[in-house]
């Protein structure tokens, strides 16, 4: 493995470009994941340089310090009690930078880590700020980042027009196997933002590495994302999100651990090991999770063991894990029953998946190799379609 550390994209812009910063009121966009390399928080750092003027913080979806738990639940406006800086929640009664957020602000400054997946919301927080800035003729400079589960790979149906939500605002699959920087290009200009885009770009990276290659320090960047473990598996299991089984949120292995009361452990292992999918073994396990769904009771269910990453395809084993529970259990089996993401017309699991094509194919029991089949050629014209966007 190379443990050579490369230079993340906020490290290149203090230490190699910060006159890009010059004369301008920066607004940056941060969570507690926004660290240098050496783990120092960024708005400590533009805080403390004398040629960076460091007027606003910006916060996602689980707050700046990444406090909050649970998916629809906004944070507030407050102050930063180290640099007394007005903090605006960019998950609040507004997804948006509005005018007042931005009224102190010439640059906004972006650098949050994604995990490779599009059903995560930060991207779309950029996707905004970066309206904001068009509408208000605002500068945007994006600080790269490493996907976390590779640059090369991408799996899954592509969001369709009618099924955008936050967890999905453009045509994009599952597993797009692009960074921050290269998406923001895409969005700006395949998706026709518009706006004055910067992006920064890291040094060393390449499209074949796992985040263990980069020699930077994983910090979780989301309360439920502790692992880069986590960032590999969550395209599969993400999707359980949108039913009623747990996805192993209130245990220490979210989204590794996957299951319910209803659910025989040992059925569910050994139908999913019937498909004999590469780089993944699905071991049988019992849990009691401590929050959300299924909390305080004993579920049985899978963790599953991911042997090898490149041959690992997240996506459909995510789709079969969602399959065969629906087939071995179909009386007690639910899709979720409260909104996903504010979508309050559409069935959650539909809003995952950004199509209700999936869920039509488990309920009629199409057989999985027709499922993947359906997504071909719109994943192939994406891939296609990002490759001019593409920085590494």
């Amino acid at each position: 493995m190379n443990t050579k550390r490369i230079r993340p994209g906020i490290e290149v812009l203090i230490k190699d470009k910060a006159t890009m910063l010059a004369g301008q009121r920066i607004g940056l966009v941060c969570n507690q994941a926004t660290v240098l390399p050496d783990l120092r928080h960024a708005a400590d750092v533009f805080f403390e340089h004398p040629e960076i003027e460091l007027t606003t913080l910006f916060g996602p979806q689980h707050g700046i310090r990444g406090d909050v738990q649970d998916n629809m639940i906004e944070t507030d406006h407050t102050v930063d009690k180290r640099t007394g800086l007005p903090i605006y929640s960019l998950y609040s009664e507004t997804r948006e930078p509005t005018d007042t957020m931005l009224e102190n602000v010439d640059t906004i400054v972006f650098d949050l880590q994604d995990v490779g997946c599009r059903i995560y919301t930060f991207v779309y927080t950029m996707a905004n700020c970066m309206r904001a800035a068009k509408r208000l003729s605002k500068r945007v400079i994006v600080c790269d980042r490493p996907n976390p589960i590779g640059g090369v790979a991408v799996e899954g149906n592509v969001t369709e027009h009618e099924f955008k939500s936050f967890v999905g605002q453009f045509e994009i699959p599952t597993r797009h196997g692009m960074t921050t920087g290269e998406l923001a290009r895409m969005f700006n200009e395949h998706f026709e933002i518009g706006c004055e885009l910067e992006v920064v770009k890291m040094d060393g990276w390449r499209r074949e590495m796992w985040f263990e290659e980069t020699g930077l320090p994983w910090v979780l960047p989301s309360p439920n994302m502790p692992t880069v473990d986590t960032a590999v598996v969550f395209p599969a299991t993400v999707h359980i999100e949108g039913t009623e089984l747990s996805e192993g949120r209130g245990t220490t292995k979210p989204f590794e651990i996957n299951g319910a009361p209803f659910i025989d452990a040992y059925d569910w292992a050994a139908a999913l090991e019937a498909y004999d999918f590469p780089g993944v073994v699905f071991r049988q396990t019992n849990f009691i999770p401590t929050f959300q769904k299924w909390a305080g009771q004993l579920c049985g269910g899978v963790q599953i063991h991911v042997t090898d990453r490149e041959s690992f395809t997240p996506v459909i084993v995510g789709i079969a894990m969602i399959k065969t529970a629906y087939d071995l259990y179909t009386d007690h089996f639910d899709w979720k029953r409260d909104p996903y993401e504010y979508v309050f017309d559409q069935n959650p699991f539909d809003v995952v998946c950004g199509t209700d094509k999936i869920r039509q194919a488990i309920e009629s029991a199409m057989p999985l190799k027709d499922i993947e089949a359906s997504w071909a050629a719109s994943l192939n014209d994406f891939a296609e379609e990002r490759r001019p966007f593409l920085l590494y």
